[in-house]
């Protein structure tokens, strides 16, 4: 077996949402290899907050006008889609905001939710002229990767327009390989990956939850060793693998909010589950000790428990 040398990972000083990391030493080949892996999963499965949504009270459909306002609504809803938000609910959340003219509207506007913060209140919206007034339901949602507003159909009330949705909250990702010598002079890869984000994580938290992502996938693989298979790698041995591990976590029959939860931090069926401690559940955001009773119930009904973490 290919022996790998003992790598690190160190951090630079974070520079406002940036951040660098280097990885090392590897083997030949594999700081492509891993930060490829790294990059892709960075980019499009780290989840984030989103605007998917908007209804605004005189305006009946997104090509339409506000009498008084400066922008149309297909500008408008282009500057919503600006927002950065983070997102505390598992469930869509809406934002009212109500302003009357003459001024700037700006994501201040929004006020206070206990749910959703905005993170950059001096983004400009919209531009109010004498006494226009400014008033629209905006929705929020937790999502990972890229969502069209066609894939979000209408909600049914007049004058709602679904929105593109881009929830990632990482901006950009590159990554270098430079070579370098490891444990006994032996040539290596030394891996370095940028990661800049729109502030609502750090870097260094969506680098942990792209590894997380990663770290499962491979278990997958791994774990194969796990399973006896014949000769021939016979198809009829993958009956083999305990039904329950297989079966997605839709079956345990879970409220919605432990339900989504776990889809979010990539936990879709009963086997990847058995693989967390219950703090490991606690540290997915909006799990808590109420829905971790309530997998624990589910998991005892069919004779299973979760990781011990010792």
């Amino acid at each position: 077996m290919l022996e790998i040398k003992h790598p690190t990972v160190s951090a630079a000083v974070a520079e406002v949402n940036r951040q660098k990391f280097v990885i090392g030493p590897l083997e030949p080949g594999f700081g492509h290899t891993i930060g490829n892996a790294l990059r892709r999963t960075l980019l499009s499965s780290i989840p984030g907050a989103a605007v998917t949504h908007v209804r605004f009270d005189e305006a009946l459909h997104e090509f339409d006008t506000l009498g008084g306002v400066v922008e149309d609504i297909s500008d408008i809803i282009l500057n919503l889609k600006d927002l950065v938000l983070r997102s505390h609910s598992p469930e869509p959340v809406q934002l009212r905001i109500d302003v009357l003219g003459p001024g700037e509207v700006t994501g201040a506007h929004f006020g206070v939710n206990p749910d959703v913060e905005v993170l950059n209140p001096d983004l400009h919206v919209a531009s109010l002229n004498g006494r226009a007034r400014f008033a629209a339901d905006v929705t929020v949602e937790q999502g990972i990767g890229y969502s069209g507003a066609e894939s979000r159909p209408s909600s049914g009330t007049i004058g709602d327009v679904p929105v593109d949705a881009l929830f990632s909250p990482v901006r950009r990702v590159a990554y270098e390989v430079e070579a370098t010598t490891g444990e006994r002079e032996v040539a290596a890869d030394e891996l370095i990956v940028d990661v800049l984000t729109d502030g609502t994580v750090t870097p260094s938290e969506a680098m942990a939850t792209a590894g997380g992502i990663l770290r499962r996938l491979t278990q997958l693989v791994e774990n194969l060793a796990e399973v006896s298979l014949p000769d021939g790698l016979d198809p009829s041995a993958a009956t083999e693998i305990p039904s329950d591990l297989i079966r997605p976590i839709d079956d345990l029959g879970l409220s919605e909010r432990p339900r989504n939860c776990l889809k979010r931090a990539q936990v879709t069926t009963v086997g990847a589950l058995l693989e967390r401690t219950p703090l490991e559940l606690l540290a997915i955001p909006n799990f808590g000790e109420k829905s971790l009773d309530e997998v624990t119930a589910r998991l005892d009904e069919l004779g299973l428990a979760l990781a011990s973490g010792d």
